[in-house]
């Protein structure tokens, strides 16, 4: 056996393994969050504080002054996580309740990675009006909205309705929280190679959410359209595919993709796209296989290939390397360059919620992608490390202060602190989560993982 063949058959191993356990225990545990205290009680007379008839005094004054309810309750530090179920990772349109397991995770890692406190709520529709009435109601109850696992491309009108018709940030961490980090290892992946954003040749494989995102705030970083080839199942996206137009009703982004993008007006499949291409971007097919050695052997020398799906990237990381690519980043934390949203929304939602913004713009996605681009290239960068990794809990708080900043800078925060004390309240907040997890361990309030076995 070679030892490609053998590294093969370790990670289809390993694969098996975190699926195993999690089915013991997700039933050991029941799920993975609960409903804490965050005051003391000394004795039952602090009922009548916190509950009836204490209680009717806060009332009284969010009454009178509805921004008062940051600072008399804990919706301030409070989001819901919210799917309809249609597309959960790699698995599809599951429905809400086969959801829940990954929501109640994504709340798991806001709570542990940024200290904010995340309800997973799956809702029993997939109508886009009625997703977006639920948000609307939610509202008086959450200071931020993540929608999540929501199909494409009903998702994009979901989020740009919920963006203008609701007063709280609503965010798509399937289409922001992919690009952000994206753009994060890309970033630096350029500094390596010594090339410039604007003057690459990009192509996207994969026209669905997470593309979508990413070519968006591509451009927002100064990526240019005209030298952006995208590629969907039917082959290269450009100004006559009919079967485009004919549905651009629905698909109003891949139109205008057809209308911006393949400045050269190339034809073909995925091929094609990538000849002398500087830079792949793919988010769509399970591999391996389904990017093929002799594909990424055609792009430009020194070439950048992110290769996302989940959970297999559509092509070995080894073969292409071997291929010609010079940077290979992945989806997977078993190989070198994870590109995952979770170094992305915990910190964001922490820098957004601590200055209160009443929104998630891309320029604070830019911003984002920057600080964490920054943090590891303080690390120092290479071609096996080109963004920092979920065990870096400083990235995150830099992050979280970047964002809250540039939400000042842009006249969406309404609350107005120095960096300084926003780094303090930040290093507070996400600290304090760690340190409440590990405290309920040692008191045996959560029973270690060994009693499951």
């Amino acid at each position: 056996m070679s030892q490609q063949e053998a590294t093969k058959e370790g990670i289809l191993a390993r694969m098996q393994k975190p699926a195993q356990e999690a089915m013991k225990l997700h039933a050991f545990y029941r799920g993975k969050m609960q409903t804490m205290l965050k005051c003391p009680v000394h004795d039952f007379s602090d009922f009548a504080i916190y509950y009836t008839p204490g209680v009717a005094e806060p009332c009284r004054a969010i009454q009178a002054d509805r921004g008062r309810i940051g600072e008399l309750t804990n919706r301030g530090n409070t989001i819901a996580v919210v799917s309809d179920g249609s597309r959960v990772l790699g698995l599809g349109d599951v429905g809400p309740e086969a959801a829940y397991p990954v929501m109640e995770g994504k709340c798991l890692l806001f709570k542990y990675l940024g200290g904010v406190d995340a309800v997973p709520i799956c809702l029993n529709t997939k109508d886009p009006d009625e997703i977006i009435q639920a948000v609307k109601w939610l509202e008086p109850s959450f200071a931020g909205i993540n929608l999540e696992d929501i199909s494409y491309p009903k998702c994009f009108g979901i989020l740009e309705r919920c963006r203008k018709e609701v007063r709280i940030p609503v965010w798509h961490d399937d289409v922001q929280g992919t690009a952000t980090v994206m753009l994060a290892g890309l970033i630096n992946a350029l500094k390596i190679v010594g090339k410039k954003i604007e003057e690459c040749k990009v192509v996207f494989n994969g026209t669905g959410a997470a593309n979508t995102g990413c070519s968006r705030l591509l451009w927002a970083c100064g990526g240019r359209p005209e030298n952006t080839i995208m590629v969907d199942t039917k082959g290269i996206l450009h100004s006559r595919r009919r079967d485009i137009e004919e549905t651009k009703g629905e698909y109003v982004d891949k139109w205008r993709f057809c209308q911006i993008t393949n400045a050269e007006k190339k034809t073909g499949g995925l091929t094609e796209a990538l000849k002398d291409a500087d830079v792949l971007i793919s988010y769509s097919k399970s591999g391996p296989g389904v990017i093929t050695p002799e594909q990424i052997q055609g792009m430009a020398k020194d070439a950048i290939c992110f290769v996302c799906a989940n959970p297999i990237p559509e092509i070995w990381p080894w073969e292409a390397k071997e291929a010609g690519a010079k940077i290979v980043a992945t989806g997977r934390s078993d190989f070198a360059n994870q590109v995952n949203n979770s170094i992305g929304f915990p910190a964001i939602f922490r820098g957004v919620l601590d200055v209160g913004a009443k929104a998630i713009t891309d320029d604070m996605c830019v911003v984002a992608a920057e600080s964490l681009a920054n943090y590891a290239e303080e690390r120092g960068i290479s071609e096996g490390y080109i963004a920092p990794t979920m065990g870096e809990p400083e990235a995150y708080i830099r992050e979280a202060v970047d964002v809250g900043m540039e939400a000042q800078k842009e006249g969406v925060a309404s609350i107005i602190i120095s960096r300084v004390e926003l780094l303090k309240k930040v290093e507070t907040m996400i600290k304090s989560a760690k340190e409440q997890t590990d405290a309920l361990v040692k008191a045996g309030c959560i029973a270690p993982a060994a009693k499951a076995d």
